[in-house]
């Protein structure tokens, strides 16, 4: 009796060690899974971000040697009018782009996710903007918008019109520069919309049509509510993306336009102190701005979302 109390003692021994070497062995393996994800972020963006907040409140030359002026940086842009303006700019183009945006992505996708034809052919149509190299798009819009030659200008002409300077008036270049940002971004927040409006139950519609409701009525009362995830992550992505947008701005305006000054983002102001003039440290600050704006915003809407975000 004692003997097979001991054997079985033995057994169970053997069995937990032979577990705890396999739980090992899966933790080394997650771990280098794991690692080149973790190596990556923490080299291209936790260390970047740190140095960044360390530059803020230095003076930094071009060859990244740093001289401690303390809070300095932020008391000149504080005090700097072109930090401001830009800012103003920036939410400007924050609070046409996204309304609008959101608004045309659930309208599409509400189209699409309908009995149509040709739905795979107008999904992509609508997805292509959003592949294509912000370069490409930048120069095809400057052609289009172009004073003399551009086919927008060239309408108006044919139609007895004068030409416009789309992309020189300074009243008229942000919203046209808007334009563009939405036609890259609708048919991407598009299709995020149209995956959460088809994961939908149809028995809610099906229930909603044997109590009368009509397609209006259930686009309102059920997709709409049952979509505020979906909305709300797209919302909060195209206010970030917003608050960061350059690229096409900085291919579309050059420095010596006359719409340059009512066009310029703060990350386009960052980008030129920083490598333009060579104030690293005044761009850093610049760029902490920036990430504690958006920051604030992503906080208030995910406290705000308890109130209309639907996870039910």
């Amino acid at each position: 009796m004692g003997d097979d109390m001991a054997e079985s003692k033995v057994k169970t021994g053997t069995v937990k060690k032979q577990a705890s070497k396999r739980a090992r062995k899966d933790w080394i393996a997650a771990y280098v899974f794991i690692a080149p994800v973790t190596i990556g972020l923490l080299v291209f963006y936790i260390w970047p971000f740190i140095q960044n907040v360390w530059f803020s409140f230095n003076e930094v030359n071009k060859f990244n040697m740093t001289t401690f002026v303390g809070v300095q940086n932020y008391v000149d842009m504080v005090q700097d009018k072109e930090v401001w303006e830009t800012f103003g700019n920036t939410l400007k183009y924050v609070v046409c782009t996204v309304p609008v945006g959101l608004f045309l992505s659930i309208c599409i996708a509400a189209l699409l996710n309908s009995k149509i034809k040709g739905t795979s052919i107008y999904r992509t149509l609508y997805f292509l903007p959003s592949v294509t190299m912000a370069a490409a798009v930048a120069m095809v819009w400057k052609w289009i918008y172009n004073e003399k030659m551009g086919i927008l200008n060239s309408v108006i002409r044919g139609m007895g019109g004068k030409g416009v300077g789309w992309l020189t008036d300074p009243k008229l270049a942000l919203y046209m520069i808007m334009i563009v940002g939405l036609w890259m971004t609708v048919g991407y927040n598009m299709i995020i919309l149209l995956a959460g409006m088809q994961g939908i139950s149809k028995s809610y519609y099906e229930a909603a049509a044997i109590d009368g409701a009509g397609s209006l009525q259930q686009f309102f009362k059920i997709t709409i509510p049952m979509l505020t995830p979906t909305i709300f992550f797209v919302m909060i992505t195209s206010i970030i993306s917003g608050f960061q947008v350059f690229d096409v701005v900085y291919m579309m305006i050059g420095k010596t336009n006359p719409a340059y000054a009512s066009t310029q983002t703060v990350v386009m102001l960052f980008y030129r102190k920083a490598f333009d003039y060579g104030y690293k440290g005044y761009a850093a600050a610049i760029s902490i701005l920036i990430f504690a704006v958006i920051m604030l915003v992503t906080v208030v809407q995910l406290w705000g979302q308890k109130k209309w975000v639907n996870y039910d």
